[in-house]
C-alpha cells in the first residue's frame, strides 16, 4: 500500500507531518504500508513556516498510489490555479481506494475534481473561500474531518491527525487505530481549553 503525501511551496507542515507520523507508525506494524512525498519537480518544498522538505518523486515519475493525503497552507491559494498539479491529482486519484486533504488542501481537491460536489470540510477560516468557489456540494463546519465515499477532508491542522487514525481503523482495524494512537501519544489536553 502506498501513501502519498502532495508537496508544495507554502502547505501547512502538520497538515502534512500529523498524517504522515500516523501512517508511518502504522506501517511498523503492517510491512506493506509506504509513505511517499511527491511534488511537481520531484525536488524539495519550503513549508509556511520555513521548514524544507525533500521529495521522493516528481509527477512524471510518481507511482500509483492507494491512498492520497493533500496538505493545506497558504501555497494553495496559488496552487488551486496551477494546471500541472490539478491535473496531477485529478490522475493520481483514480488508482486511489481513499482520497484526503488537510484544511485547505479541500481547495485542490475540489478544483481538481475528486471533491467536486462532495460534502468537504477545511479549515474554519478558509470555510467562506471554499464556499465560494462553488465546487463543493456542501461545506461543513464544527467537524474534524468529513467523509463522503472515498474522499475524506479534514478540517485545520491538527485534524489531520484525526483523519489519519480513522482512515488506518478503517482499513484494517479500529485496534491498529488506537495502537497506533497510543505509540504517538495523541492524546489531546490543551493547557488553556475552553
Amino acid at each position: 500500500m502506498i501513501v502519498g503525501f502532495l508537496l508544495f511551496d507554502g502547505l501547512e507542515e502538520l497538515d502534512l507531518v500529523g498524517p504522515w507520523e500516523v501512517w508511518s507508525m502504522a506501517a511498523e506494524s503492517r510491512s506493506e504500508v509506504r509513505c511517499v512525498a511527491i511534488s511537481e519537480d520531484g525536488k524539495g518544498v519550503r513549508c509556511a513556516k520555513g521548514l524544507r522538505v525533500l521529495a521522493d518523486h516528481g509527477f512524471s515519475d510518481a507511482p500509483d498510489l492507494d491512498v492520497l493525503v493533500v496538505p493545506g497552507g497558504r501555497g494553495t491559494r496559488r496552487e488551486v490555479d496551477n494546471p500541472a498539479l490539478l491535473a496531477w491529482i485529478e490522475g493520481a486519484a483514480r488508482s486511489c481506494a481513499w482520497v484526503t486533504s488537510v484544511c485547505t488542501g479541500s481547495l485542490l481537491l475540489t478544483a481538481a475534481g475528486p471533491a467536486r460536489g462532495k460534502r468537504v470540510t477545511t479549515h474554519w477560516g478558509a470555510t467562506d473561500l471554499l464556499r465560494g468557489r462553488g465546487e463543493a456540494g456542501e461545506v461543513l463546519e464544527d467537524t474534524r474531518y468529513v467523509v463522503d465515499g472515498n474522499v475524506v477532508t479534514a478540517a485545520g491542522v491538527s485534524a489531520g491527525i484525526d483523519m489519519a487514525l480513522w482512515l488506518v481503523g478503517q482499513i484494517w482495524e479500529p485496534a491498529l487505530a488506537r495502537q497506533v494512537q497510543r505509540s504517538i501519544e495523541y492524546d489531546p489536553a490543551p493547557p488553556y481549553g475552553d
